[in-house]
């Protein structure tokens, strides 16, 4: 199965954790929901930043230092080759925040939950920064700006995705209108509002298209499912 793709298609692709596994990035699911006994919500939420500090980046540092040697994998190659075919008629939206996208050369990406390498100011409107530090025995980084304390740039528990960011994936897929396919890769369907995103691509009147290890939430929502690895799927569904 390939995706058909003409001089006037608009590709929109969704990523989810399904894809970054393929390359050893583990997953919350794959730890049954717990971190050294801890909740994942007990540890990725602004409650749990703000009652343990230490705890929170203990498990952010833990997480970069997981991420030594962890290199994009065939998926991740073929969506950004992709891209580099279509240029400005194609869009990537990644719930990962392993940048393993950027790795791999991708550009026109919107990172929905944020990036691990990336840290910014709990207090004052500092702008993020890349940050790659691993902090151990306590360490809790403290803003040079106003003396606040820095937090992972990542969209924990409780918190809204930035409203600019999904503007910009509803407008590209109304201006590709029928021209629009949408493509989820390695997702869960049940994390809101990203797996809404399919329903927006049918309204404007675009096809859509699943590739997932197993059956999503959300997988009668789409006009063609494949199920399988992204790593074997995905370079043959694009061509690439």
């Amino acid at each position: 199965m390939r995706i058909p793709i003409d001089q006037d298609t608009r590709v929109l692709v969704l990523t989810g954790a399904g894809v970054s596994a393929e390359s050893g990035v583990p997953t919350f699911r794959d730890a049954g929901g717990l971190w050294e006994g801890n909740r994942f919500e007990d540890v990725a939420s602004p409650h749990a930043f703000a009652r343990d500090p230490i705890l929170v980046w203990r498990f952010y540092s833990q997480r970069r230092a997981g991420l030594d040697g962890i290199v994009p994998n065939a998926a991740h190659r073929a969506i950004a080759a992709l891209e580099a075919r279509l240029g400005d008629r194609f869009l990537l939206a990644t719930q990962n925040v392993d940048g393993l996208h950027a790795a791999a050369g991708s550009q026109r990406m919107i990172e929905l939950h944020g990036n691990l390498m990336t840290s910014r100011c709990s207090s004052c409107d500092r702008a993020p920064f890349e940050d790659r530090q691993v902090y151990r025995d306590k360490q809790v980084p403290v803003c040079g700006t106003c003396g606040g304390l820095i937090r992972p740039h990542i969209v924990w528990f409780g918190e809204p995705l930035d409203g600019r960011d999904l503007d910009r994936v509803d407008t590209f897929a109304r201006d590709a209108g029928r021209h629009l396919v949408f493509v989820a890769i390695g997702t869960s369907g049940i994390v809101y509002p990203a797996a809404g995103i399919v329903d927006e691509a049918r309204r404007a009147g675009g096809s859509t298209w699943l590739v997932n290890a197993d059956r999503p939430a959300n997988a009668d929502r789409f006009d063609h499912v494949a199920i399988g690895k992204a790593g074997e799927l995905v370079p043959a569904l694009f061509g690439t």
